[in-house]
């Protein structure tokens, strides 16, 4: 017997043990995910590593720089834009957010009730959500500009206002448009999530209340919500962390102004990294609020699970 035979036997004896194996440990479906994986690591794992350094060095833009530790984040605690920024985030964030909640199950209550031409209204709220983000919110700086807008002309002609509002250059109106902004930006998803929620709950339930005299109020808290709750909070969840790390709007509508008082994390971070050149400093800014946000994520979905029941 020569050796190319001895391989040859050898190989066809091995071959079954190691198919076995494959299929034992599904290594098949490890191949068919490793794709995706390589992406995440290429496109998310790696920027965010890289973040991370660049938070703890002096880089600038066009130098490495070198690691320092913590001390970019000291600065920014003892910097007064800074602080008055993540007041900003969370200001924002809460009445955005809050806002969304209450007007998005609003809408999809109405949007899962029996009114003529349902169809055509569940298509329509999706155009906010559709549009791109830049032309829409250059429609609304049109609306709000201080000669020209829409909005003084209508409340000019309803009587509600006799001089025009200064809505992007006023502190406090210039944070109530951004928040509307934003409401009309995100209400769809909620609106639209929430009507798949509430499509699934079983009609014989809201019968059964029915005959049991339960009101629509009472079906509300004690049908509706309790079984939407798990959808919700991953809806609250998904829009806390696109709404507080939002850029477009603010930067097209007021750049952080009046007097720094409309910037938010991601606006304070390009101003700082890209428009001022210190990148440590701008990572530091983008990356200081992602403990909270994971303790926040940690909770919501230990909540999401306490409240599942299996059968």
């Amino acid at each position: 017997m020569n050796i190319c035979s001895i391989s040859s036997t050898a190989f066809m004896g091995i071959r079954p043990r190691i198919k076995a194996a494959w299929h034992r440990h599904n290594a098949s479906g490890y191949a068919f995910i490793l794709p995706a994986l390589l992406v995440i690591l290429c496109l998310v794992a790696y920027p965010f590593a890289m973040a991370i350094y660049l938070s703890m060095s002096d880089a600038w833009v066009g130098t490495e720089g070198k690691f320092i530790g913590f001390r970019n984040y000291g600065d920014l605690v003892q910097n007064d834009i800074f602080r008055q920024t993540l007041q900003n985030s969370l200001v924002f964030t809460f009445f955005a957010v809050t806002v969304k909640t209450i007007l998005g199950m609003a809408l999809a209550l109405l949007l899962n009730a029996r009114i003529r031409f349902q169809r055509i209204f569940r298509g329509a709220i999706l155009l906010p959500w559709v549009i791109p983000n830049t032309m829409s919110t250059l429609g609304w700086l049109w609306m709000f500009d201080p000669l020209f807008s829409v909005l003084n002309w209508v409340l000019k002609y309803a009587g509600l206002i006799q001089t025009n509002v200064s809505w992007l250059s006023n502190p406090y109106w210039a944070m109530v448009s951004i928040v509307t902004v934003n409401v009309w930006r995100g209400l769809p998803f909620f609106a639209i999530t929430l009507l798949a929620g509430l499509v699934s709950i079983p009609p014989e339930l809201y019968r059964a209340a029915h005959i049991d005299g339960a009101g629509a109020v009472r079906c509300f808290f004690r049908i509706t919500l309790p079984l939407l709750k798990p959808l919700l909070l991953i809806v609250i969840l998904f829009s806390t962390i696109s709404t507080i790390s939002d850029f477009n709007i603010v930067y097209i509508l007021t750049r952080g102004g009046p007097m720094n008082l409309t910037h938010l994390l991601a606006t304070l971070s390009f101003q700082m990294g890209l428009s001022g050149g210190r990148l440590g400093l701008g990572a530091a800014v983008s990356l200081f609020m992602f403990p909270v946000l994971c303790v926040v994520v940690y909770f919501q979905l230990k909540t999401i699970r306490g409240g599942a029941t299996y059968d």
